[in-house]
C-alpha cells in the first residue's frame, strides 16, 4: 500500500488527472458508485498507434485511481462505426468496392479484406484483437448496435426536445452556407442506405420524428432505433449523457468539439466529464499521423521491433507535447525503458511514483538487471553477423558465460527485436566512412593501443586509453570528432556505443580485427 503522503505529493500526470477527476466528479461518482472512462475510435481506417495511445494513457489513469479510491472503474472503448464512409483509405485493398459504398454506415460497407460482414466490423475486430494483446481491461461499445438496440432512444428524445437549443449552440460556429444545411440528426436514406447530411424541414417532438427533403421527396423518419444518427459534436455529448461518462481524453484537434459537446450535455441536463487534451503524433516529416494515409509507424511494426512496454513508455512521456513517431525513434524508446527500470532499483516510493515504468507496469516494475542497451545490441548484431536469436545469444554468452536467458526475459526479447530491426531499418541506411591518410594513421594507433589491452580490463580503463590515443593523434581539442570517426568507420553511423564497454563485451582481439578489416 502506497503511503498517502506520497500520493498527495506526486505530480506524475496520471495522478494529477485522477485527482482532478475525483474532485470534479465527486458527487456524481459517489452517487453511482463507479467511475466510467471513455476512449473513442473512428473505424474509417485501420487502427493506428494513436488509438493505442489513448487506451494506454486512460489505463494509466485507472491505475492511479486504484491507488486513490476503492470505487470500481470501467474503460469504455467506443467505436463510431455508424459513421458514413467519407473517403477511401489509401492503405486497404479493393478500393473500387469501397468507392461504390461511400457514405454508407461503416457497418454496412462490405469488408475489402473479405474476412467480416462489414468494413466497420473488420476494423472493430482488429482494434479488439490489438487491445487484447496488451491485456487492456475495457468494455467495447459499438455505435451501430447501441443506436439500433434502442439504448440511445431516451437520449435522442432529449436532443429532439432541445432541438432549438442545440442549433443555437452549433450554428454560430458554422459558415453561412453550412448553416443553411446543418442538422444535428442525420437520417439513413431508405433507398441508398447513405448517411444523409441534409437539412431537416420539420421536427415532430410528440411522435419523435423528423421530416427531410430527399432529392425532391419529402420523407418522414423516426429518430429512434438506428433510423437516424447524430452529427459528431451532438453525438459526442449524447454519448457522454447516455453512458454517464466521467472522463475522456482526446486529441488537441478536438478541443473545440469538446467545448461545444460540453454545452450540449449541460443543455440536456448533465455535467460534462472531466477531460484531458493530448498532443498529436507526427510522422517523420512532421505531418499528423492519419489512419487513411497510413503514415508513421504502425502498431504491428513497433511490435516487430520492440516490446509493448517500450511503446507504453513512449505514450506515457510528455502527453501534452507533440512527438514524432516513426521507425527510427524505436531504439531510443527501448533504451529509455531499460534506463528507467535500472533507476527504479535505487528509488524511494515517491520517486518511483514519478518513474514512467511504474505506470507502464501498474506498480510492478521488473527486477531484471540490464546486460546492455538496445543500441549496443544493434551494434553487436552488425559486428557479429548474427542472423538468428540463438546465434546472437551464443555470442553474448561467449563473454557473459554466467547468464541464462530464462533469467533475462526482457533481454531475451531484445535479442529477437534487434535482429529484425537491424535488418529492416538500419542495414540499408549504413554509410561506412573510408578514412583518409591521417584518419587511418589515428585508427592504426588505436589498434596498437588495443594490443596493450586484455579482456580482463575494466570498460573504464579501456575508455581512458581510447581517449589518450585520440589526444595523441590529432584530436586533443575535439575528442567528439575522434569518437565520431570510430563510429563512422566501424559502425557506419555518427553515433555509437560507449567504446570501452563495447570492447569489453565484444572482446579486445575481436574489436582490433574489426577495425583492421574496416580500414584495409
Amino acid at each position: 500500500m502506497i503511503k498517502k503522503e506520497n500520493l498527495d505529493k506526486t505530480n506524475a500526470w496520471p495522478f494529477v488527472e485522477a485527482k482532478k477527476l475525483l474532485r470534479e466528479r465527486k458527487s456524481f461518482i459517489e452517487k453511482k458508485g463507479k467511475i466510467t472512462l471513455q476512449t473513442g475510435y473512428g473505424p474509417s481506417g485501420l487502427p493506428h498507434i494513436g488509438t493505442f495511445g489513448e487506451v494506454a494513457r486512460t489505463s494509466m489513469m485507472v491505475n492511479a485511481l486504484k491507488q486513490l479510491t476503492n470505487l470500481p472503474t470501467e474503460i469504455i472503448t467506443f467505436s463510431d462505426d455508424m459513421d458514413g464512409l467519407r473517403k477511401v483509405p489509401d492503405n486497404v485493398p479493393n478500393q473500387k468496392l469501397l468507392e461504390e459504398n461511400l457514405h454508407k454506415p461503416l457497418t454496412k460497407v462490405p469488408d475489402p479484406f473479405e474476412k467480416y460482414k462489414s468494413f466497420g466490423e473488420h476494423n472493430n475486430e482488429m482494434l479488439k484483437n490489438f487491445l487484447n494483446s496488451f491485456n487492456f481491461n475495457y468494455t467495447f461499445k459499438s455505435s451501430s448496435l447501441l443506436y439500433k438496440s434502442g439504448f440511445f432512444n431516451s437520449s435522442l428524445q432529449l436532443i429532439l426536445e432541445n432541438y432549438d437549443g442545440v442549433m443555437n449552440i452549433i450554428l454560430p460556429t458554422l459558415g453561412k452556407e453550412r448553416q443553411k444545411t446543418y442538422s444535428p440528426f442525420l437520417p439513413i436514406c431508405p433507398e441508398s442506405g447513405h448517411v444523409l447530411e441534409i437539412p431537416v424541414l420539420e421536427i415532430d417532438k410528440k411522435n419523435l420524428k423528423i421530416t427531410f427533403d430527399n432529392n425532391g421527396k419529402k420523407l418522414e423518419k423516426s429518430i429512434l432505433d438506428g433510423n437516424c444518427k447524430l452529427q459528431w459534436k451532438v453525438d459526442w455529448a449524447m454519448r457522454w449523457y447516455a453512458l454517464d461518462v466521467d472522463f475522456e481524453m482526446y486529441g488537441k484537434d478536438l478541443i473545440e468539439s469538446a467545448i461545444l459537446s460540453t454545452k450540449i450535455i449541460k443543455l440536456i441536463g448533465k455535467k460534462n466529464p472531466s477531460g484531458f487534451a493530448y498532443e498529436l503524433f507526427l510522422d517523420e516529416k512532421g505531418e499528423k499521423i492519419s489512419k487513411s494515409k497510413g503514415n508513421g509507424i504502425t502498431i504491428d511494426q513497433w511490435l516487430e521491433y520492440a516490446s509493448p512496454e517500450s511503446l507504453s513508455l513512449y505514450m506515457y512521456q510528455n502527453p501534452k507535447r507533440a512527438k514524432k513517431l516513426y521507425k527510427e525513434i524505436v531504439p531510443k524508446a527501448v533504451d529509455e525503458y531499460l534506463d528507467f527500470i535500472e533507476k527504479a532499483k535505487k528509488q524511494d516510493e515517491l520517486q518511483m511514483l514519478m518513474n514512467p515504468v511504474w505506470h507502464v507496469h501498474d506498480g510492478k516494475i521488473p527486477k531484471e538487471n540490464s546486460i546492455m542497451s538496445f543500441s549496443m545490441l544493434l551494434n553487436l548484431v552488425e559486428t557479429s553477423n548474427a542472423d538468428s536469436k540463438d546465434l546472437l545469444w551464443k555470442f553474448v554468452k561467449k563473454y557473459k558465460s554466467d547468464i541464462d536467458e530464462k533469467d533475462y526475459p526482457i533481454f531475451d526479447g531484445l535479442v529477437r527485436y534487434a535482429i529484425k530491426y537491424f535488418n529492416d531499418v538500419i542495414k540499408s541506411q549504413k554509410k561506412y566512412k573510408q578514412p583518409n591518410k591521417d584518419e587511418k594513421l589515428a585508427l592504426e594507433a588505436l589498434i596498437k593501443t588495443l594490443e596493450k589491452c586484455n579482456d580482463q580490463m575494466s570498460p573504464e580503463d579501456i575508455q581512458t586509453l581510447i581517449y589518450s590515443t585520440g589526444k595523441e593523434n590529432g584530436y586533443s581539442e575535439n575528442l567528439r570528432d575522434w569518437f565520431k570517426l570510430i563510429y563512422q568507420v566501424v559502425f557506419g553511423d555518427e553515433n555509437g556505443p560507449r567504446m570501452g564497454f563495447f570492447i569489453s563485451f565484444f572482446g579486445v582481439n575481436e574489436t582490433k580485427e574489426l577495425i583492421m578489416k574496416k580500414i584495409k
